[in-house]
């Protein structure tokens, strides 16, 4: 059984969580809510066009917030950390958050425990509501999933979700510094020879969007983890199953999904 509202990558906020209604858009966004006999939908985004489309995945993709959960709250138990210090850092790497809590020699070990926590626990990690079809809308040569995972992590959280993966995906392995630096986004655009102002991001963390503006990117949120105000973002929805990405010659378009 999953623990709703606690998908997280590496940690989730542990104290100020809670959900969304049932759909939310910014103001100056449509009314996604449209009836299968209802007009054409219009394309959110104004319109726009991507060339890629690069998916967080702990909390975007799939739901692993009790695993989550566990593993950092073992740790933290063997460390003598209150989980009240584990606060706020959803969507950063392990290290990054680590280098918050212990001195700097005692990061490699403490990291090297998370990942052995968390690879190891992996039974009730799912899918998210939308992300199969996501995956499945977008053309595998535009797509990327972007995580703070590392990749022993991030092979282990797909292979137990089912996610069926693009070929690019970026981790924590494959940057000197992650989220909420641009650096994992860029450099899931080079690999894809994508423009990064051409390139929509989705994410359901505070630090995942930071990460995204940085880069000049559009933004999507999901509000799985995050109330929907606490998220600075172009458009903002419940969940992948709120929009459907379409096809076109020349990129993506985002639409809102009928009721």
């Amino acid at each position: 059984m999953t623990t709703p509202g606690l998908a997280g990558s590496d940690l989730t906020v542990l104290s100020d969580l809670s959900v969304s209604p049932a759909l939310t858009a910014l103001p100056h966004q449509l009314d996604l809510s449209v009836s299968d006999d209802g007009p054409e939908r219009s394309p959110l985004f104004d319109g726009r066009v991507f060339d890629a489309v690069l998916f967080d995945l702990d909390g975007t993709l799939v739901d692993s917030g009790a695993a989550v959960l566990r593993s950092w709250l073992t740790w933290a138990a063997e460390n003598g950390i209150t989980p009240q210090r584990l606060h706020g850092f959803h969507g950063m790497p392990t290290t990054q958050i680590l280098a918050e809590l212990v001195s700097e020699e005692r990061v490699p070990a403490a990291a090297e425990r998370l990942e052995q926590l968390e690879v190891g626990d992996v039974d009730d990690i799912v899918l998210l509501p939308g992300a199969a079809r996501a995956l499945a809308d977008v053309d595998a040569s535009r797509a990327a999933i972007v995580t703070s995972c590392t990749a022993p992590l991030a092979a282990a959280r797909i292979a137990a979700s089912g996610v069926v993966s693009p070929a690019v995906v970026v981790t924590a392995s494959d940057v000197e510094v992650g989220k909420p630096d641009p650096a994992p986004f860029l450099l899931a655009a080079t690999r894809l020879g994508a423009n990064p102002q051409r390139c929509l991001v989705v994410e359901d963390a505070v630090n995942g969007l930071v990460a995204a503006r940085a880069a000049g990117m559009a933004t999507l949120a999901v509000s799985t983890t995050y109330q929907a105000a606490a998220l600075e973002a172009d458009v903002v929805v419940t969940d992948l199953d709120a929009v459907r990405f379409v096809a076109r010659p020349d990129g993506v378009q985002v639409v809102p999904a009928r009721d």
